[in-house]
């Protein structure tokens, strides 16, 4: 596999501008406990949320939007019919969506039911390492939603996933990397904040969705997606005095971004 390589800052720059002018809809299934928090990161970056989750509906609304999130966080068996509903309704409709494997590995039923999603070929996945290991069936799962190993660690992994599954792959970490099994770009930035606060993870994978939506180089909208992120939390950590001062800091980082910030 090639080494990865830093994304271009006038690509993200770019895909910015793209994704705000373009205002994607993107129907978030995901956890209860991020709902709002990914709602207002969508709208920070001019994006339209909708959180649609009965199962006729859900199927329905992924006709309608420009791209769908599928996160097993707070999953249950209804919800499970209801994403899957979903997904399906996606693949009809040509909807591009994504996989947010939360605690996969760690747990059975969500573990058996993100394989099955596997199958019915995500646009893009977006995990923390031990998710991506536990995912490609490598190693076991980490501590609930937290990671066990570094970033690097499931490069590998990530790589023959995302050529198995014709998708693009984000590990999360101290370093983001992205890879399409043939290419792999890697982001810096960010701020340990990040990790203080619920639902920057869970955040970042709507707003992938949204980028995996753009018409152009997917891996390079999904790598953008990831950058803008972790500029946003870079900014906001340098005026916040802790994890309460950092939330609405980082929404109006997201708000505030441009190509000045990027490079």
């Amino acid at each position: 596999m090639k080494q990865p390589v830093l994304p271009d800052t006038a690509h993200i720059a770019h895909s910015l501008s793209l994704f705000r002018q373009r205002a994607p809809l993107v129907h978030c299934m995901t956890n209860d406990v991020v709902q709002s928090f990914t709602a207002n990161v969508l709208l920070a970056l001019q994006a339209s949320p909708a959180m649609v989750i009965d199962a006729e509906e859900a199927a329905q609304f992924s006709a309608i939007a420009d791209a769908l999130l599928i996160n097993v966080g707070t999953l249950t068996r209804a919800r499970s019919e209801a994403m899957l509903a979903a997904v399906n309704a996606a693949n009809t409709a040509g909807t591009p969506w994504t996989l947010d494997p939360v605690a996969v590995g760690a747990l059975h039923f969500r573990s058996a039911f993100c394989q099955q999603l596997l199958a019915l070929k995500p646009a893009a996945v977006r995990g923390n390492a031990s998710e991506i290991l536990a995912l490609a069936q490598q190693q076991g799962g980490g501590r609930g939603v937290d990671t066990q190993h570094p970033a690097e660690a499931a490069l590998s992994a990530a790589q023959q996933l995302a050529q198995r599954c014709a998708t693009i792959v984000v590990i999360t970490g101290e370093v983001d990397y992205v890879t399409d099994g043939d290419r792999t770009l890697c982001v810096p930035g960010g701020s340990p904040l990040m990790t203080r606060v619920v639902g920057t993870g869970c955040a970042l994978s709507a707003v992938v969705a949204g980028f995996a939506s753009l018409p152009g180089d997917r891996l390079l909208h999904v790598a953008s997606a990831c950058r803008i992120l972790s500029c946003a939390g870079a900014q906001a950590a340098a005026t916040a005095a802790g994890p309460g001062s950092f939330i609405p800091a980082f929404l109006d980082a997201l708000w505030q971004l441009n190509a000045e910030a990027l490079a």
